[in-house]
């Protein structure tokens, strides 16, 4: 589990300058498998984290982001060919949740995730903005993200309660009519190759 507080991000602008606006991408981890520190979550998202523009983030439709590991492979990549740090510790995409086994074409809109106490409904796939770019570090990060289709998905909360590294997860499945990634593409579709 990661959490982040609002605060300043430094975004680049196309003129060579920057402008500082309020995010709440930047998340650290306080629930690790080293230290399983239960997190609360409720309807409107985790204890302690925040998120700044409820227009794209947040709300009781995407209270908890989740993202898998295995694509943080992927991004180790990309940023080590963009010369930037490619450390990247769980909660570097912006997510709350960082899971194992479950991707984006196995992910349904309406199946119900079971984690420690807590219930969550799958509900639509992440969209890049400008700042997951100035997070990352380089100018084409959501262009990635949009093109390689590993978006991860926001969450509603159907049972609060808490959550703890290592919690078995458990999907209950809904109706199945679309997935993550067809929704994610259906998004994107005639828009893939460029940033959002």
């Amino acid at each position: 589990m990661s959490v982040g507080r609002s605060g300043p991000l430094r975004v680049p602008r196309g003129d060579g300058t920057h402008e500082i606006v309020a995010s709440g991408i930047r998340k650290r981890p306080v629930s690790t498998l080293a230290a399983p520190v239960p997190v609360q979550v409720r309807a409107l998202g985790c204890e302690d984290d925040e998120q700044v523009d409820l227009t794209v983030h947040g709300g009781l439709d995407k209270a908890v982001y989740v993202y898998p590991s295995e694509h943080y492979e992927f991004w180790r990549t990309v940023c080590g060919q963009a010369g930037v740090d490619a450390s990247l510790p769980f909660g570097s995409m912006g997510e709350n949740l960082t899971i194992e086994g479950l991707l984006e074409p196995q992910a349904w809109v309406g199946d119900r995730i079971v984690v420690g106490e807590v219930e969550l409904r799958i509900e639509a796939p992440r969209s890049p903005c400008y700042k997951f770019n100035a997070r990352l570090g380089f100018a084409w990060a959501s262009k990635m993200m949009v093109q390689s289709g590993y978006c991860g998905f926001y969450c509603a909360v159907v049972r609060q309660g808490k959550v703890a590294a290592g919690d078995a997860l458990r999907v209950v499945p809904g109706e199945r009519a679309v997935s993550i990634d067809e929704m994610h593409r259906l998004n994107h579709r005639g828009r893939r190759g460029r940033a959002t």
